[in-house]
């Protein structure tokens, strides 16, 4: 979105503008005027599918972290009731749907990573937590159709970009599903009568729906509300952000560690150093421009300024510093350090324990014969000698000294297995 930055008054949007969080803003002079004048309470929605968030969703979270530092008020909105639906949104099937108490454990779960960004007070701009399963599960059926349904087109829900994929791939969309753009508008309009709630924030594949919530909100009367999206962010070579060769980049530490944390924002690709940078640390701009400028071997130490300043924004200074120290340990003395992620084993698995088999233990390979191309690349070392035998064991006399015996995968990849 390109928009004179000279034009824009309210501290707010001009820092989502300046750090590249802007992707469609459904009316910028209107909203620019709204933050200037008063507190604007905001709100973005999080499906709880799992006990945890991952990295993919770090781009809303920083924003709710804008908005309350600049003055204004944010909402998390817990998809209680959504999350028994399943959004549809680009999917190419439908979600397995979760029981109440799976879903009720993971919004939960999930809470804890916002209070490392915002704050949640009693104070005028202090943070919201919502759950959407208030009102959605208390909803007479026949009512919210005469009362809600009524407003929606079916031709223009076709239309949506979410929709027409599914059906153009001739892949099922149920009317469960279908439901769920109707479900959105209508915690959109809720938010607003509860809360003031004027603007629904989110990636650029939710414009559809919170704009439904915009059009539904003009015709129950509600005051003009607000759309504000973020580009759907990709690394530069095209991976989905939040995604690691292992898995999931999970933001609870009992899910992933704050060492593997810092690991993945450290192998950061070159040309994402700026951008992340902007978008994931609260850094000034200056030093930003400072370090992105940076190159050759020089553009490392970005780098890893880059991961302790994301890791101490979710787990604390403390943590990212280990995490930064356990690595310089690690890949610049060679040493072993307790701070690297640890697998347990009975002294009984550790008896002729197969190479492949400890790949896969360690979660440095899914299957055997993933482990299998690795050793024949030459990327696996056992207690940093490389190890080319596929056949090979492991066992009690490669433990070191500190009782362990470490497992690398390339330069960057390294688990301590220990018996216990």
């Amino acid at each position: 979105m390109s928009v004179n930055l000279s034009q824009v008054k309210s501290d707010f949007l001009r820092v989502m503008i300046e750090r590249g969080f802007v992707h469609q803003i459904s009316d910028l002079e209107g909203l620019d005027a709204l933050f200037s004048e008063q507190i604007v309470t905001a709100y973005i929605g999080f499906d709880p599918t799992a006990s945890s968030l991952h990295a993919g969703s770090l781009i809303q979270i920083m924003m709710l972290h804008w908005l309350q530092k600049t003055g204004h008020r944010p909402i998390t909105l817990m998809g209680g009731g959504t999350g028994m639906v399943g959004d549809p949104s680009f999917k190419d099937e439908a979600r397995k749907l979760m029981t109440p108490d799976q879903i009720n454990a993971n919004v939960e779960a999930i809470k804890k990573s916002f209070s490392a960004y915002i704050s949640y007070d009693d104070s005028p701009n202090g943070a919201v937590m919502a759950n959407n399963a208030e009102w959605l599960l208390e909803l007479n059926y026949l009512e919210f159709l005469r009362d809600v349904g009524a407003h929606f087109s079916v031709n223009r829900m076709l239309a949506f970009d979410s929709v027409k994929q599914r059906l153009e791939r001739e892949q099922s969309l149920s009317f469960l599903e279908f439901n769920y753009m109707i479900l959105q508008a209508y915690d959109f309009v809720e938010l607003n009568k509860r809360f003031d709630c004027r603007l629904q924030m989110g990636g650029s594949d939710q414009w559809g729906n919170i704009i439904n919530g915009i059009d539904l909100g003009h015709r129950l009367d509600a005051p003009q509300l607000y759309a504000l999206t973020t580009p759907l962010l990709t690394t530069s070579s095209g991976a989905k952000m939040g995604k690691s060769a292992s898995g999931a980049v999970w933001l609870n530490p009992e899910m992933l560690s704050p060492y593997d944390f810092w690991q993945y924002w450290r192998n950061t690709e070159d040309a994402d150093v700026e951008r992340f940078l902007k978008l994931y640390t609260t850094m000034p701009l200056d030093e930003v421009a400072k370090l992105a400028a940076l190159e050759g071997a020089e553009q490392n130490e970005a780098k890893k300024i880059l991961a302790t300043e994301i890791t101490a924004l979710l787990h604390g200074r403390d943590e990212a510093e280990k995490a930064q120290e356990t690595a310089r340990k690690t890949f610049e003395e060679g040493a072993i350090s307790a701070d690297l992620p640890t697998v347990q084993l009975p002294a009984s698995d550790l008896n002729d324990l197969g190479i492949l088999s400890a790949l896969v233990t360690a979660g440095l390979a899914t299957s055997n014969s993933e482990a299998r191309r690795h050793i024949k690349g030459g990327a696996v070392k056992v207690n940093d000698v490389a190890f080319s035998n596929e056949r090979g064991t492991i066992g009690p006399d490669d433990l070191t000294g500190e009782g362990v015996i470490k497992i690398s995968l390339g330069k960057k990849k390294h688990v301590l297995l220990k018996v216990s």
